[in-house]
């Protein structure tokens, strides 16, 4: 069985449907069950369940302490190159949008990496758009190596790969791979990526398992907020992350909630959300997936940040920059989306520490595969 198999038994408007249906009873049943299920999901994200954000938001805080302790993950984006082939109608690097285009050389990757490097990031994530002619594999195997003495662990948000491809990928020492569905919903899906490779929905919702049969250590999910309907789609994000963390058990899986942020094109949320529906979409997932890490990017508030970090939060990024080559040349392309969290890493490490957490450089070191290799 694949995901997709499981998603086929659900049309979006009966799942709407069935989430906006629960009671305020259903929403107590869910919370009072030690581990909730997909019936429960179902309640903790109904309309019902925005009277009980706060006692969710306290279980969630204990889930996520007694998982993780009192831990932040830091990160940060490498963003290698703009130029893309897709459509896709909410996205600033979208084919239809006449902005600059650049894609970076080997020694101005190693550049912007050495200037996070020198920040104190350990945990990189290589970002670029999708143009074969641009960024093929070899490309990003190189980059790889190159900044593997840097960096105890480098994952990449690209395009979706055959699963030889991701071996090539850890063979040359990436070890995360991030990939999000946009939407759940395949008639919008269809409406949001017009053209380009991406339109193709069902290969890219099978991108996490072929990651994860090449031996990934790392994927990590989401769909984008705005484009559907919050509530069916923190579902079927829940549902995805559950099957992944059940069929490929070695991988650890997280989560992702990016919201749509202003972006050249102009693209405006279809179905905004609110800041509490996104503290009570965090909570239901933190719920439903206790393992799991849960991300926020600086497209959030500094202020947003800061309050939904004990609310089950395990990593962050810091100090973003969303265009390539923008870490060391102010004059940089354009930029992916406008971030809203512009602190730097040192002051958001301080914010972390003040709310009575660690902040993490890094949690992992390659060698340890190395040496379980030669045993």
């Amino acid at each position: 069985m694949t995901f997709h198999d499981i998603l086929n038994q659900y049309d979006i408007d009966r799942l709407e449907e069935m989430i906006s249906t629960q009671t305020a009873q259903d929403v107590q049943r869910a919370l009072a069950v030690e581990r909730p299920g997909p019936d429960e999901l179902m309640a903790l994200l109904s309309p019902a369940a925005e009277q009980f954000v706060e006692p969710m938001a306290q279980k969630a805080h204990a889930i996520t302490v007694q998982r993780f302790g009192h831990n932040i993950l830091l990160y940060a984006p490498l963003y290698i190159s703009n130029e893309c082939v897709n459509g896709c109608l909410y996205c600033g690097f979208s084919a239809r949008n006449r902005v600059p285009r650049h894609t970076l050389s080997l020694e101005d990757v190693e550049k912007e990496a050495r200037y996070l490097h020198a920040q104190g990031f350990r945990h990189i994530l290589l970002v670029t758009g999708e143009s074969p002619k641009a960024v093929d594999n070899d490309y990003l195997a190189a980059v790889a190596r190159r900044l593997r003495p840097l960096f105890s662990s480098i994952s990449i948000e690209v395009y979706p790969m055959e699963t030889e491809g991701y071996r090539q990928m850890v063979e040359s020492g990436v070890d995360g791979l991030t990939i999000y569905q946009e939407t759940y919903d395949r008639d919008l899906y269809g409406r949001m990526h017009p053209s380009g490779k991406k339109s193709d929905f069902d290969f890219r919702l099978e991108t996490p398992e072929r990651g994860g049969r090449a031996g990934l250590r790392r994927i990590g999910i989401g769909s984008l907020l705005g484009l559907g309907r919050f509530r069916s789609e923190g579902f079927l994000t829940g549902l995805h992350a559950l099957f992944l963390s059940r069929h490929y058990w070695r991988t650890q899986v997280s989560v992702s909630f990016p919201r749509i942020r202003p972006a050249d094109g102009g693209f405006s949320p279809l179905h905004p959300v609110s800041d509490r529906q996104f503290v009570q979409l965090l909570c239901a997932l933190r719920l439903l997936l206790p393992d799991a890490g849960l991300v926020l990017s600086t497209r959030e508030s500094a202020a947003l940040r800061d309050n939904l970090l004990p609310l089950g939060i395990t990593q962050m990024s810091a100090g973003s920059c969303t265009a390539p080559g923008g870490y060391s040349d102010p004059n940089h392309s354009t930029q992916q989306f406008a971030i809203d969290d512009d602190r730097s890493p040192a002051e958001v490490c301080r914010l972390i520490r003040a709310k009575g957490y660690e902040a993490v450089w890094k949690d992992w070191d390659g060698a340890f595969l190395d040496r379980t290799a030669e045993q």
